[in-house]
Formats: structure tokens, C-alpha cells, sequence
């Protein structure tokens, strides 16, 4: 480590040198503390008797060589202030923490596990003009061994083959995995995070994480984390005055305190940039991550997120040299921002002004896409532009469309029960609504159990409602997700997000009749989708082609496959004379494949 990079909070490597490293038949650990008055090491290996470390480089480090400590032990720093008290504090920089009501670090080796994914990382993109459809997973309620077990979880081993299947057989090629970083209470789903270097052992050890990156890779299937750079929980054995000092922390509580009620880091402090820089390219090198989403990043860019306090210019240009460091160290790692601020160049190269993310959630589009669909239909021709508005900006950032977590929670109701009406209406306008979304513009994320219209709220103690695959409604809907998500995977029209010559609204001004129609365009075909989203059935639509162009079907949300009212092979459309026509029930949705029609010379 570059202890001149380190506080000027330029180093990403931080994690090679502070924590605990196995090193022959013991263990190094090290630690920076520079406002204490002296460190001890404790823990297993010394029947928690102190072992005083020693200051080494300019004194602010700590340092002990313990023969003996070896893999999956426990160990704390005690930590003596100025005040002549101590605290036991967990590693900041820890590769592994012990199952939660515990609060130790443990020692992990990192080093041990073998890759078998170099052709993966070498062939990987960032998938700008490819197909990003991801499967948003909480790996402790995706399936548990038991929901009567508090600690009922699968390991990340054995989670792994279950996982990848699923996955593969519903046409996900990437998964997003809620934060891992350990977080001592699951009501915080990771996001109130101590451990910010160590995988949280709910689910296993760091090499049975590394096994479930590797395997997906070999399947093909990339892997995304959530990161939190914002904040950390306030549990006093973790980074929260860590020192005796408030070190991680703001000094005044005004700004140390955020709506979550855990603690901002001071982004002004060299040594607190590296260490989110440090954590963040840890789980890109040392797990192979294929990315980061990086969670809540309006309260960066504004101080406690509210723009009437003005511009966090410190953690702005953490963001912007984080960003460019990350990129420069994995050009084909996928970064994007969870932020719900107006923001310009947010997903835009540090070199032209943004803040250099690949990709930043469309949270106005999720927003006007679920009140549509919760309107009754009745008002559905005064909120026609809802859905037309996200085209208006689209081309200002590199979007994702995200249907996730955070709108299967907290009373919100999951996507299917969103949809306006009783039981059996929901799912047509929930088909219709997936099959809007695949043809929209922007990459695609789904929530874990959207893909079968769970309707049960999202509990983090409780695997996902399977059971309710044994009722037709929800397992046909399970397919027709399963032959949209092959259809995106498969036609090159709706991957070229990004380029506006790809994108052409075929019919946004049929307000009355609540008609839309979406073209994406390529030199192998052009993609159309027809809607209707109104509760009546609409005789004679017509939309224009322009030119010769032969019509195949792909998909048809009213099939009676899918639990529609269609019979299958039936539906009727004629395409001539430039123009699609068809008759289209209500609360439905239709792709074609444009071919143009070759003329004998």
C-alpha cells in the first residue's frame, strides 16, 4: 500500500495491507488508528488476553505478528482513547465476521480459491449494446432450508447450482445480488453494513462465495453487488468512533446522521475515500464481482440527500475519481448509481463532465409505469403520457429499468398486486405491462418472484411463495416471462438502448383508446409491440409500417397459454399496404418481427 495514496484517498488497495493476512504458520494484522492512545490484539489464539501491537510506518498504524492464529479464529482490536477508556471494535478492513448476535472478525485466507473464469473476464463487456436482463436476489429469502429457523439460510455453496439453473432456465443473464457486506441486523437487508471487506457469514465463508461468482460465470451468467458508499450502521464495535475519535464519521451530528439514523462517512477525509475505494475494488478483484450498483447516491451528490442543503462536493469527486480508478482497474465492470435526483451526466464519462457511472436506475419511469397501472381504467386517457414521458429525457443518461426491492415492501404491494382490479385482472395487465418494459428502451431488472406475480410483500425472513406454481394463473405467467425474457436475449432490435435511430414511436396519440405502439429497429428485423391498456376491446387498430414488411408474431400476451382468452395459433393480423392491422382485447400486448419485404429486381 501507497501510505501517500492512502490519505490522499487515492489508494484501492488498501485491503493488502490493513486487516488480518495469513503468513506462513500465523497471521498478520494490521490496523490505523492515528488518534489512539494505544492498540491491543485479542482473541482466540490468546484466550483473549491483550496482545499490545506496535505503531509502525508514521505511528497511526498498528501491527502484530501472532504465531498460531490461523483460519476461522476470533479477533477483535481493543482500542484504548485518549480518555483513558477502550472499545472492542471488529475489523474495519476484516476479510470475515461470525455469525450475528456475534461481533467478532475471524480470519479468512482469500488467496486459496482457484478461478476457472479467465475466458469469462476476458470476453466480458460492460453490455452497452447488449442484452442486460437481471435477476435481483436477496440470497436469504430466495429459498431457505426452513422459514421456522431464524438462521434457515442456504450457503452460498449450496444456493449456487439452484440459483444458476433458475436463472438460466428464465433467460436472466445477470444476477444482482443484494449487499453482502456483513450487517448485523437482516431487517437492514445489508444495507446498514460493519464489515465493509467481508462477505456476510449468514451464507458461508469468503471461498463458498467465490465458488457461487465462478459458477455463474461458467454458465454465463454475469454477477452485480450492491455497494453502500454512503453510510455505515452505528453499532459501536464497528467503524463508529472507531478510534475514540469520530474517524470514519462527521464530527457534528447535523451532518454524521442520515434519515436512516445510521452514519454518513466524512468523504472529506483522505483515509476514509480510500477505504470505500478499497471495498469497492475488493469485491471486484478478490471475487470476481462483475460489477457494483451502488446504493442511495442522491445522498452523495447532496448533503443528507436534500438539494436545498446544496452540493456534496467532497463525495462528488469521490464518486468521480472512485468511478475512474474502478474503470481504469476493470474496463468491463459494470457500475451503476441507485440515485432519484435530476443530476445531469450521472451515467456519463468523468472526462465529459458526469460522474462517470455506466448506467443509472430510471426511477421516474418505474414510478410513472406502476401509478398508470394502479389507475383504474377510467383514467387511464388522462394519464396516457405517463407512460410516453421517460422517452422525453431517456437519451440524457445510460438508463436501467428497475422493478425491484424497493417496490415489493413497506406497503407498497409487489408489481402484480399493484395492477388496478380483483385477482384475475391483475395478471393481463401485469403480462402487458413486462411486455412494455422488454420493448422500452434501457436495460431490464427484476425482483426475485415478480417472474411467478408473487403478491405476497417481499419478507426477508420467509423463502419466496413457490406454492403458488401449483395455480394455473401464476405458473402460465411464469412461462410467459420465461418466452419474453428468450425474445430479449434473442433479437438484436432491443438491445441498441442508446442509439436514438433505434428507438420510434409507432403510435403515443391514441389517448381515447389507451393504444400504444413501440418500434425498435435493427438491420435484422425491426421489433413492434401493440398495446392496449384499456378494459375494452379495440376493433380495427392500425399501425404504420411504411414500405413492404412481412409480420411474424413472437408473442401474444392474451394467448390462452399464458391464461388469456386468445386460443393459441389464433390471432388474427394482416400487415400490407404499409400498415399493421389487427383487433387487440383488452388489457393485452403483441410483439411482431418486421422483415422488409425483398424486391425482384
Amino acid at each position: 500500500m501507497d501510505i501517500r495514496n492512502f490519505y490522499s484517498g487515492d489508494e484501492f488497495e488498501a485491503y493488502n495491507y490493513l486487516g488480518a493476512h495469513l503468513c506462513g504458520s500465523g497471521t498478520v494484522f494490521r490496523t490505523y488508528a492515528p488518534n489512539a492512545t494505544g492498540v491491543s490484539l485479542i482473541g482466540d489464539f490468546s484466550g483473549w488476553e491483550e496482545l499490545p501491537m506496535k505503531p509502525v510506518e508514521d505511528g497511526r498504524f498498528y501491527e502484530i505478528s501472532v504465531p498460531g492464529a490461523g483460519e476461522g479464529m476470533r479477533y477483535k482490536y481493543r482500542v484504548f482513547d485518549r480518555k483513558g477508556g477502550f472499545t472492542d471494535h471488529c475489523d474495519p478492513y476484516g476479510y470475515g465476521m461470525e455469525v450475528r448476535p456475534g461481533t467478532c472478525s475471524v480470519i479468512r485466507d482469500v488467496k486459496g480459491y482457484s478461478f476457472s473464469d479467465g475466458e469469462w473476464l476476458e470476453n466480458r463487456s460492460d453490455c452497452r449494446d447488449k442484452p442486460m436482463n437481471i435477476y435481483e436476489v436477496h440470497l436469504g429469502s430466495w429459498k431457505r432450508r426452513s422459514d421456522e429457523d431464524e438462521n434457515g439460510w442456504y450457503s452460498y455453496s449450496e444456493i449456487a447450482d439452484m440459483l444458476i439453473d433458475y436463472v438460466c432456465e428464465f433467460g436472466y443473464n445477470y444476477i444482482e445480488l443484494m449487499p453482502l457486506s456483513e450487517h448485523p441486523c437482516d431487517e437492514s437487508w445489508g444495507y446498514q453494513s460493519i464489515g465493509f471487506f467481508a462477505p456476510t457469514s449468514r451464507y458461508g465463508s469468503p471461498k463458498e462465495l467465490m465458488e457461487l461468482v465462478d459458477k455463474c460465470h461458467r454458465r454465463g451468467i454475469g454477477v452485480i453487488m450492491d455497494f453502500i458508499p454512503v453510510h455505515f450502521a452505528v453499532d459501536h464495535y464497528g467503524l463508529t468512533e472507531y478510534d475514540g475519535t469520530k474517524l470514519y464519521e462527521y464530527p457534528d451530528d447535523e451532518r454524521g446522521y442520515n434519515e436512516w439514523g445510521s452514519r454518513n462517512f466524512d468523504h472529506t477525509r483522505g483515509e476514509v475515500r480510500s477505504f470505500i475505494k478499497s471495498a469497492a475494488d475488493q469485491w471486484l478483484s478478490v471475487y470476481h464481482f462483475d460489477g457494483l450498483r451502488m446504493d442511495a447516491i442522491r445522498n452523495m451528490i447532496y448533503i443528507n440527500g436534500d438539494e436545498r442543503r446544496g452540493e456534496n462536493g467532497p463525495a462528488i469527486e469521490l464518486l468521480r475519481s472512485m468511478n475512474c480508478g474502478l474503470k481504469a482497474r476493470h474496463p468491463s465492470a459494470v457500475i451503476s448509481a441507485e440515485d432519484s435526483s435530476a443530476y445531469p451526466k450521472v451515467a456519463a464519462p468523468v472526462f465529459d463532465g458526469g460522474l462517470g457511472f455506466d448506467y443509472k436506475w430510471d426511477l421516474g419511469w418505474m414510478h410513472d409505469t406502476l401509478e398508470y397501472f394502479q389507475s383504474a381504467p377510467m383514467y387511464r386517457s388522462r394519464d396516457y403520457h405517463k407512460l410516453t414521458f421517460s422517452m422525453l429525457y431517456f437519451y440524457n443518461e445510460k438508463f436501467i429499468l428497475p422493478l425491484s426491492h424497493d417496490e415489493a415492501v413497506h406497503g407498497k404491494a409487489t408489481v402484480a398486486q399493484k395492477m388496478n382490479g380483483q385477482y384475475d385482472a391483475k395478471f393481463p395487465q401485469a403480462r402487458a405491462l413486462y411486455m412494455y418494459m422488454i420493448v422500452h428502451p434501457g436495460k431490464k431488472l427484476n425482483f426475485m418472484g415478480s417472474e411467478f406475480a408473487q403478491l405476497r410483500e417481499w419478507d426477508e425472513k420467509r423463502e419466496q411463495d413457490w406454492d403458488m406454481l401449483k395455480y394455473p394463473l401464476h405458473d402460465s405467467f411464469r412461462e410467459y416471462i420465461k418466452k419474453l425474457n428468450r425474445i430479449y436475449l434473442e433479437y438484436n432490435a432491443l438491445h441498441y438502448d442508446y442509439d436514438p435511430t433505434n428507438f420510434e414511436w409507432a403510435d403515443c396519440n391514441s389517448v381515447e383508446r389507451c393504444v400504444y405502439a413501440i418500434r425498435r429497429k435493427s438491420a435484422d428485423g425491426d421489433i413492434l409491440a401493440v398495446f392496449n391498456f384499456s378494459d375494452w376491446y379495440q376493433a380495427g387498430c392500425s399501425v404504420t409500417v411504411g414500405g413492404e414488411y412481412n409480420a411474424e408474431l413472437l408473442i401474444d400476451s392474451d394467448e390462452q397459454r399464458y391464461s388469456g382468452t386468445t386460443p393459441v395459433g389464433s390471432t388474427k393480423f394482416s400487415c400490407g399496404n404499409g400498415r399493421l392491422a389487427m383487433d387487440i382485447p383488452p388489457f393485452s400486448g403483441r410483439m411482431f418481427l418486421l422483415t422488409k419485404i425483398k424486391k425482384e429486381q
